[in-house]
């Protein structure tokens, strides 16, 4: 069915159009192109990173990323059991085994008492998930891994713009990955991204990337490598969109400022807020305090042409990954959470009305 507020939808009303177009005609369309550096280069830049290597999609950029830090069979790499199993199957594509975490009530991120609870002689790496446009507690992360000599991925396929104490995300860690799926705050239709300021790092995504092509020799492959790279048409929107991006958080920010003026009913919370986080809420995110309403409120707003989201599974209920252990916490959000439409091509009225049907579920 179509929806008056669809839960997300891209804005492209930029140079996305006159980019591609001039892909098309120069014939540069596939994975070489001027749009290709252009985009890594002002994308680090955007971040404040060294070094960006794009690639096909998020899910790829993880794995290049996992696999540029050596991680393979009989590793273990803790992970948030609440993420998008993206997040998982990275891990288990190099053959490492994933070892899942809870969440904390306040910020649905990874608890890091319970990181440090998971940590054994074979664990090589932690991936930080940050959720929803939020970022995870990266200072206590950071010394955790450093205590225990660990490499530390962030997955920042919701965080484009996120900032924890004035320093944006994929900046903490040894390696991170970004994505650029249709619903991200930019996008490219299909594509990641992999930054790092490790010049090393970056050299062998580069390399494993283009399918484990030697630098100085014509198509010699001296590793096994991976078609992950990212053609110059999606450089082209990637880098359209990145011209927006600073609008398109701000747009963002204030729709979910207008989310908690308008909402007035006690039933549903919202992620808390951290001072030093810059939050730039690539979903808005509700966690509803009965599970019983969650369901049932997403059918009333549905019926009133809402679309609406639940939060992730958490991946220790999948049937691949199952675990008999219990993740209280990122089982109580997955049941009770949801997100509410937050693209940028909303205005106030809209959200006004959202909202107003959400606080009518509850009184009526």
């Amino acid at each position: 069915m179509s929806y008056k507020y669809p839960v997300y939808q891209p804005s492209l009303q930029g140079n996305e159009k006159k980019y591609v177009l001039d892909c098309l005609d120069t014939t540069w369309i596939s994975s070489k192109g001027k749009y290709i550096n252009q985009f890594e280069e002002q994308f680090a830049l955007k971040i404040g990173t060294k070094h960006a290597a794009s690639v096909s999609n998020g899910t790829v950029a993880l794995h290049v990323a996992l696999v540029a830090l050596g991680i393979g069979e009989g590793d273990e790499v803790i992970v948030p059991s609440l993420t998008y199993i993206a997040s998982v199957n990275a891990i288990a594509y190099t053959g490492a085994k994933p070892v899942f975490v809870d969440s904390t009530t306040d910020t649905w991120h990874m608890n890091t008492e319970d990181i440090k609870k998971k940590i054994t002689p074979r664990t090589k790496a932690v991936i930080a998930v940050h959720l929803y446009g939020s970022s995870c507690e990266m200072d206590e992360i950071v010394a955790l891994c450093k205590e225990s000599s660990l490499f530390l991925v962030e997955d920042c396929a919701e965080s484009f713009g996120t900032y924890y104490k004035n320093k944006h995300t994929g900046n903490f860690g040894d390696i991170a990955s970004f994505s650029f799926f249709g619903n991200k705050t930019i996008t490219t239709g299909e594509g990641g991204m992999v930054t790092t300021n490790n010049p090393k790092l970056h050299e062998k995504v580069m390399h494993y990337k283009g399918q484990g092509l030697a630098k100085n020799r014509e198509y010699w492959h001296d590793v096994i490598g991976y078609n992950y790279r990212m053609t110059n048409i999606c450089a082209a929107i990637g880098l359209a969109q990145l011209e927006q991006a600073d609008e398109f958080i701000n747009q963002k920010i204030q729709i979910a400022n207008w989310y908690k003026k308008y909402i007035g009913t006690t039933e549903v919370l919202f992620q808390e807020e951290k001072e030093y986080i810059r939050n730039t809420y690539w979903m808005c995110s509700l966690v509803v305090k009965h599970e019983v309403d969650r369901d049932a409120l997403r059918n009333y707003l549905k019926e009133n042409g809402i679309e609406t989201r639940p939060f992730f599974h958490p991946a220790h209920t999948m049937p691949v990954y199952f675990e008999s252990i219990s993740y209280p916490v990122a089982e109580h959000l997955s049941k009770n959470g949801m997100n509410i439409p937050s693209y940028p091509l909303l205005e106030e009225e809209d959200v006004k009305n959202i909202s107003e049907c959400i606080n009518s579920f509850f009184i009526k």
